[in-house]
């Protein structure tokens, strides 16, 4: 399955949360050490608060931290969070198309691998991702 850059992003903007030792980061700072749009990092960011998975604090020192310990954070559920509505195929979402969705035996398997994508991601978390702390740190650091 192939994620969006959408997700991608909020899995990295986790991470970046995930290194700071508890440091409030902006999304202009998220989005600077990536090298991406700030935009995207707010609009990514707003998803990311809803879910519960980040907290968004106001006013001098402010900015965003991840809402639970890393550990506690599922890549499962921020992927299922971020790609509400994408699907594998058009015929795993709402109002397919297809004309042949009533005989077709390709949804079935596809679902089934869809399924697992999912399953894999829940076995780990957002602490599973920045085992290498100081190294990743230092890389965004730069």
């Amino acid at each position: 399955m192939q994620m969006t850059k959408y997700t991608d992003y909020g899995l990295r903007v986790l991470m970046a949360l995930a290194v700071t030792d508890e440091k409030a980061l902006g999304a202009g700072a998220i989005a600077a050490q990536y090298g991406i749009s700030t935009h995207h990092v707010a609009k990514i960011a707003t998803a990311l608060v809803a879910g519960g998975f980040v907290v968004s604090e106001r006013g001098r020192g402010g900015g965003l931290r991840l809402a639970r310990s890393a550990d506690q954070i599922s890549l499962g559920a921020v992927v299922r969070h971020l790609s509400v509505g994408d699907t594998l195929v058009e015929c795993l979402g709402d109002g397919s198309t297809c004309c042949v969705v009533p005989a077709c035996g390709l949804r079935g398997p596809l679902q089934t691998a869809q399924e697992a994508f999912f399953a894999t991601l829940d076995k780990y978390s957002v602490a599973d991702t920045v085992v290498q702390r100081d190294a990743l740190r230092s890389l965004l650091a730069s």
